[in-house]
């Protein structure tokens, strides 16, 4: 029998187990997948913790991503044969298409062949971070050629993967980071500049990077007191996509900005591109070309191999990680 990762009460990591289940074959339109790594997402910890949006059904497995070898394929299966190497789309559900585990079962539309020069550990990266940040820059704001943008928590695996995106695009990408331990490995990833947030004013470097034009978009990750600084930097018209909420301090809504420059602050999930096929094919195709011509490669902080878990998972909550965090099979 495969062995899976539960949990049977919320908490840290310890709570995570190993364990053996049954596996049924296949329905129709299903892949069955032989899992050969995992990509963490700090969504797990929140469901884990029971914090997430969606709640857990005990015991409950977990993980969103993952890349290996199809093993089975359902009846009336076309496009997908034992022995392809795949990767898995988010699921909207981690709790009913858990993707930790040895062997998974995930509906055809969430399974994609990879360009076959990427590795398991670096195709198990891939669709959380690109589609996030594509979701957010591409689809929604509109990111254009020589626009600055400016994205918070820089140095996760989507704050990554959203440099490389408006690189792609030829936009101008300033990476913010707390301290300045991670200034040059984040201009190493493409950053055009970087702001330190607790060791320098956040309004005053971005009016000189920025100039009279200010900055259209942000993409944060973060919310908390940063939003004044933020906004008051934006350009009359400006988005602010917010996708996640890692300050622990209160966000306060910046009224005289966005009443005066007329902007936008949206919240956002993945499982807006994920539910659209149209808008998930589209950001597809994005991402592939960008995989095949090297202009996106994900960032890998550290593997941990499968027995593991647990001490995978205190890194995940460590912070200390600079892109994606990977279990391997």
């Amino acid at each position: 029998m495969p062995r899976v990762v539960r949990f049977h009460q919320h908490g840290g990591p310890e709570v995570l187990r190993i364990e053996t289940v049954d596996m049924t074959p296949p329905e129709r339109g299903e892949v069955q997948i032989r899992v050969k790594a995992l990509g963490l997402n700090r969504a797990e910890a929140l469901l884990r913790r029971g914090t997430y949006i969606e709640t857990a059904t005990f015991p409950s497995g977990l993980g969103l991503e993952a890349a290996g070898i199809v093993e089975a394929v359902g009846d009336g299966m076309a496009g997908f044969a034992p022995g392809d190497a795949v990767s898995i789309v988010p699921p909207v559900s981690t709790v009913r298409r858990p993707a930790y585990g040895e062997l998974v079962t995930f509906p055809a539309e969430f399974v994609v062949k990879h360009p076959p020069g990427l590795g398991f550990e670096a195709a198990a990266a891939v669709w959380m971070q690109y589609l996030t940040a594509y979701g957010a820059l591409v689809d929604i704001a509109g990111l254009a050629r020589g626009e600055v943008v400016v994205i918070t928590a820089a140095s996760s695996s989507v704050g990554l993967a959203a440099i490389q995106i408006a690189n792609r695009i030829g936009a101008v990408p300033i990476a913010l980071t707390r301290t300045s331990a991670k200034r040059h490995a984040l201009l190493d990833a493409g950053a055009a500049d970087v702001i330190a947030s607790d060791e320098e004013d956040i309004r005053s470097r971005l009016a000189e990077i920025a100039g009279v034009n200010g900055v259209r978009v942000v993409f944060d990750a973060v919310g908390g007191p940063a939003f004044e600084p933020l906004t008051a930097a934006m350009s009359p018209g400006g988005i602010l996509i917010e996708y996640g909420g890692l300050s622990p301090e209160p966000t306060p809504f910046p009224l005289f900005n966005v009443l005066s420059k007329s902007l936008t602050l949206r919240g956002y999930l993945v499982h807006e591109i994920v539910r659209d096929p149209a808008r998930l094919a589209k950001a597809k195709a994005f991402i592939l070309d960008g995989l095949s011509d090297g202009t996106l490669m994900p960032i890998i902080a550290k593997t941990f191999p499968f027995e593991e878990i647990v001490e995978a998972h205190r890194f995940l909550e460590s912070n200390e990680q600079f892109g994606k965090i990977v279990v391997t099979i």
